[in-house]
């Protein structure tokens, strides 16, 4: 948005049931390109490349630091310590427009690719139920 003038929209994918994509107002609080992914509970990293559950963008826009637990379709999954949320690619382009992630915001590649260079740290986010 810019003002009341809406300047993109592109078709997302969200949380799952038990893992919904948080609601609120937020901020973008980070920034990444060629992200590293981390299991949210095992710790298995993997590079920035083409199998990246995060494509090539990451955009942060919440953090909690609670702890989660909840199935996520396939497995129960424990996760300590902080949970973070926000907009990235995705090599699954089948998986935009269902609610199938871990509580972020999937686009497709191109898309987060462009959404990434209109945002800034601080830009507001809304996130509607």
């Amino acid at each position: 948005m810019e003002g009341d003038r809406e300047l993109r929209r592109f078709r997302v994918g969200v949380g799952m049931p038990g893992w919904e994509t948080p609601v609120g107002s937020f901020s973008v609080i980070e920034k990444t390109a060629n992200p590293i992914w981390e299991h949210p509970a095992k710790g298995v990293r993997i590079p920035p490349g083409p199998t990246n559950p995060l494509g090539s963008r990451w955009i942060g826009f919440y953090r909690d630091c609670k702890g989660r637990s909840g199935f996520n379709g396939q497995e129960h999954l424990e996760v300590k310590g902080c949970v973070t949320s926000g907009f990235h690619g995705t090599p699954n382009r089948g998986s935009v427009g269902g609610a199938v992630s871990h509580g972020c915001v999937r686009l497709f590649d191109e898309d987060v690719q462009e959404l990434f260079d209109l945002v800034h740290l601080g830009t507001p986010v809304t996130v509607l139920p």
